[in-house]
């Protein structure tokens, strides 16, 4: 499926699921003593500063990328920033740990994972290539929204970050219902696999559990969730979001495969929270898409950039222009509906 020309009412959507986010987050704190470490969470809260900035330059000067592109990192940011607090505060209500039963059915898939970390560690330093792939997450974000916004995929970013965020949030919500430490495995046993972030974080999670853990440092926001992947979920949609971009399709496939694929080993995950983190890609981007499309209005106007990027594209722009032109205008710069 492909998003409809525009996709307005998708940054409605985010910043809704943003705000209940928030506000669960707010309710399910309450009374636990939590506080923000704001001597240098104030980093963060300049960096959402600086993009709202950017936003708001791209709106008053006409330059509609800048625009769509300032938007969609600011509502990653702050859906990271929204979504970590959550996700400790859902910890630190935890109840049993999960982590025998989702081991129980990655043994029903059978997998045998000792035997699985014995073979990795055998690729040598080829795990680096694993390694990379898994903590380059963030960028690979990045990517896609200075991609997308560059070449005037507006609303196909617009549909993008809409279903990372929606399943960011389910992901949230079901790591706080199913909490569970992680497929950890002990460094020491292996000379090439290094510490997971499921085997660094052990503390830090029983600390959310016990009360003994209460600052968060925004700055330095730490994912503890394990069912569902996120790993899984975030790559599938940033390779849907890219694919009709010629020469980066193949490059963001392969590259995300490889982030899944890495992700048991550096990120501490069973395999069913992969299967659980794929499905959930596959989900919010097919709700959002038919959200989008039943929310298409019935006629878009072709806006003054749309006409320049035809012009840019084949060599004048005269008269009227047609249908498939019209087509071709909204699509590639769908960015300047953020502009009507």
């Amino acid at each position: 499926m492909h998003p409809p020309s525009s996709c307005r009412s998708c940054d409605t959507v985010i910043w809704w699921l943003i705000a209940a986010m928030a506000a669960s987050g707010l309710v399910a704190g309450a009374g636990l003593g939590f506080r923000i470490d704001m001597p240098r969470s104030l980093i963060a809260v300049a960096g959402v500063a600086l993009l709202f900035g950017a936003m708001a330059i791209g709106k008053t000067r006409a330059k509609p990328r800048l625009t769509i592109g300032a938007r969609a990192f600011l509502q990653m940011t702050m859906f990271t920033l929204v979504g970590v607090v959550q996700s400790y505060v859902l910890a630190a209500r935890g109840g049993v740990l999960w982590d025998e039963r989702l081991r129980a059915m990655d043994r029903a898939l059978g997998l045998d994972w000792p035997s699985l970390f014995d073979a990795a560690d055998r690729l040598g330093h080829w795990l680096w290539l694993g390694g990379l792939a898994y903590h380059s997450l963030t960028v690979q974000m990045v990517v896609c929204i200075v991609l997308l916004s560059a070449t005037h995929q507006a609303a196909r970013l617009r549909v993008a970050v809409t279903a990372a965020v929606a399943s960011g949030f389910a992901t949230i919500l079901i790591s706080g219902a199913m909490p569970a430490l992680g497929n950890v495995f002990d460094p020491a046993d292996y000379r090439y696999l290094w510490p997971s972030v499921a085997w660094m974080e052990q503390a830090m999670l029983a600390g959310l559990r016990d009360g003994s853990w209460r600052v968060i440092d925004l700055t330095q926001p730490m994912g503890i969730v394990t069912f569902p992947s996120y790993h899984a979920t975030l790559p599938i949609i940033l390779t849907w979001a890219i694919w009709r971009t010629p020469r980066w399709r193949v490059v963001s496939a392969l590259w995300s495969t490889l982030t899944i694929a890495a992700t048991p080993l550096f990120g501490g995950h069973y395999a069913i929270d992969i299967v659980a983190g794929a499905g959930l890609a596959l989900l919010g981007l097919y709700v959002v898409l038919a959200f989008a499309k039943a929310s298409k209005p019935a006629s878009l106007p072709v806006t003054d950039g749309a006409k320049r990027w035809l012009a840019r594209r084949r060599g004048s722009f005269r008269g009227p222009l047609f249908p498939g032109q019209i087509r071709d205008a909204r699509n590639a710069s769908g960015a300047d509906d953020a502009m009507v």
